[in-house]
């Protein structure tokens, strides 16, 4: 999962990460943030979850992480630092939570985004998420979500 020549490394997150997470998590969604015992609990559940980590020089300045349950994959969450923007770190781990979802023998992913996330719904839209609903007041601060689904194509020499 390394990104060389890009400037940044994606990792699985590890038990010792999930503070620095944390306040990740309170900087970049104030009015939405996890609590700290979510991420535990998140953390503790490998068998339905993937959560990773995106480094600049050793420093965590992204992460994501998803469930999968039977064929069903929930991005749970994508975050990256405002000032790491725009070197395709987002792009990055959303391609590995993808390629995740393919080996747990996901067909379809599903996420939440902001209605006033204009660029997470472009990241999304490229990689072939359309848009199928829409929650009223979904956030604390009463901003729309849009609920977006990608169908996985079958690979290679699988049947549908």
């Amino acid at each position: 999962m390394s990104s060389e020549g890009m400037g940044f490394t994606v990792r699985d997150m590890a038990f010792e990460d999930i503070e620095t997470i944390g306040r990740l998590e309170n900087e970049l969604f104030p009015t939405d943030a996890w609590p700290l015992e979510m991420f535990y609990t998140e953390f503790f559940q490998p068998d339905t979850r993937r959560y990773i980590v995106a480094e600049v020089d050793g420093d965590p300045v992204g992460y994501a992480g998803m469930m999968v349950i039977d064929t069903t994959a929930d991005i749970q969450t994508i975050g990256v630092l405002p000032r790491f923007e725009g070197r395709g770190i987002g792009r990055t781990m959303l391609t590995e939570l993808l390629a995740e979802a393919r080996r747990r023998g996901a067909d379809n992913v599903m996420l939440e985004v902001r209605a006033d996330n204009p660029r997470a719904q472009q990241l999304y839209t490229r990689f072939g998420f359309q848009k199928i609903h829409t929650r009223r007041n979904y956030y604390r601060d009463g901003i729309d979500a849009w609920i977006m689904r990608l169908v996985l194509p079958a690979a290679e020499g699988e049947t549908q």
